[in-house]
Formats: C-alpha cells, structure tokens, sequence
C-alpha cells in the first residue's frame, strides 16, 4: 500500500512507516480498503440516492399530509411529526441537544419542488466538486457547509429548517475558490451568477431560508480554503476517515432522531 503519509511504498502489515514513523499506517489492514471503497464512490449519487429516499421515507411517515391543501410549492409536503422523526432542524433542537440535525437535516426537504430544484442544482455542480477536490474532501466540506449553514440559522432566527441548499451554496463557493487558485475566470464568473441570481430568487420567496444559504456558503468558502485540491495533493487515509465518521455520525442521527422523537411523541398516527 501507499503509505498516506509520506506517499511511500510500505507493506499493509508495517507497525510503523520505515520512512516517516507514522503509527499504523495501514489501519491494522483495513487502510487499502477505506481506500478503495473512497476511490469507486459516487459521491454524487450517494447523496442523490440518500436524499430522495428519505424524501420518500418522510411520506411514508405521515400519509395524511401528503393530501392537506396548500400551493404549488407545498405539494407533496411531507408533515411536521415525520420531519421531526427524522431530524429537522430548528433553534429549540440546538438547545434541547439535538446537536445532529444540523447534519440530518441537509438531507431532508419540505416538498417535491423543494427536493427537484436542490437535486438539480446539485447535480449540475457536485460531480465538478468531487471531480476537483476528491470525493472524500467532497463529502467534508458537503457536511460541514450545510452544518454551519444550519447553524447561523439556528442561532438568529431559530425556524425549523431543511434541505440541501447550504451544502449547495457551500459547493458554490469550493468552486469559486477553485476558480480563483487556478486562474479558471469564466468559471469563477459563471458561479458567481448563479449565487447571485439564487440569492435573489431566495430573498423573493419566504420559503426560503437565506439565512441557511449565506451560513452554508461561508462555510464552504472558509473550508475549501483549507483544503487542498486533488491535483495539488491525493485524498490521503486522515480526510477518508473523516468522511467516512461524518457519514456515520449522520446515520447515527436519523437512528436517534427517529428513537426520541417518536418516544416523545407517540407512536400514534
């Protein structure tokens, strides 16, 4: 295996690198592995998958919402008690201890045309993320730009709050940031215009949390600052681990969101 160190070749069994030191850099076996698996992930359509089958699931939940009258832009609604199951998020959740669903969250959205435009968008600039910066550092600053975005939203106007737009606007901003390290203009420019029109179109509709969106795009800014882009330096053992724990940490969320609030709750209709 390559050592994810120094870059060296080491044997999967050294107890240390012969050439740097490090400590178990073949993770007791399981490094080429971890390594592997983060080499074939489709990241794009990981997310994709995981967002419409909890869009589903939310349906399932609470069958009786799905026909309540509203506009366009609450069709197929999923209902309050099936999103609070499955982690929505808001400011008395932060202060209750429900610290995950600023993670949860990110995968769960108010209604079809809510999940359609975020998927869209999404699809459009995630595989140009993962493509730049690596899946794994893909998934991090995924993460964490919809955590923060969460977050500031939580913190200032406490409204309970999901979907994917503050990871999309943190993606916005890892492809701004790449644009400007390599000199890439046109692209720069172009993000640019979409942040730009999107912010417009999102101060338009009350639907629509800003607030999450500015959170999100900050943090994605501030990380892909920090990270350094796939040509420049492969994803190394360290940022697959962490992907791989915040891909945990966000499963364990929906187990645990579920757990709670359905036993706070009831397991009636």
């Amino acid at each position: 295996m390559i050592c994810p160190h120094c870059g060296k070749l080491i044997s999967v069994s050294e107890e240390r690198c012969p050439f740097c030191g490090a400590w178990r850099p073949g993770l007791y076996g399981y490094a080429p592995l971890i390594q592997k698996w983060f080499g074939r992930m489709d990241f794009v359509m990981i997310v994709t998958a995981a967002c419409v089958t909890l869009y589903v699931a939310s349906l399932v939940l609470e069958p009786s919402a799905i026909l309540a009258p509203g506009s366009l832009f609450n069709f197929l609604s999923p209902g309050m008690r099936a999103l609070l199951q499955l982690g929505m998020t808001s400011g008395p959740a932060l202060r209750a201890g429900f610290w995950w669903t600023l993670v949860t969250a990110i995968y769960l959205h108010g209604s079809l045309l809510h999940i359609f435009f975020n998927m869209m968008v999404f699809r459009n600039v995630g595989p140009g993320v993962a493509q730049v910066y690596g899946p794994a550092r893909s998934m991090v600053i995924w993460t964490v730009a919809g955590a923060v975005g969460f977050l500031i939203s939580d913190l200032t106007t406490g409204s309970a709050s999901v979907g994917a737009s503050g990871s999309v606007f943190g993606f916005f901003a890892a492809l701004i940031v790449y644009g400007r390290r390599v000199g890439h203009s046109m692209l720069t420019r172009q993000i640019w215009m979409w942040v730009i029109l999107n912010f417009v179109i999102g101060f338009g509709l009350s639907q629509v949390n800003v607030v999450a969106h500015a959170g999100g795009f900050i943090g994605g800014w501030a990380l892909s600052e920090i990270l350094p882009l796939d040509h420049e330096r492969r994803e190394g053992l360290g940022i697959q681990l962490l992907a791989g724990g915040l891909v945990v940490a966000t499963v364990a969320g929906f187990v645990i969101s579920f757990v709670k609030i359905t036993s706070l709750l009831g397991a009636g209709p």
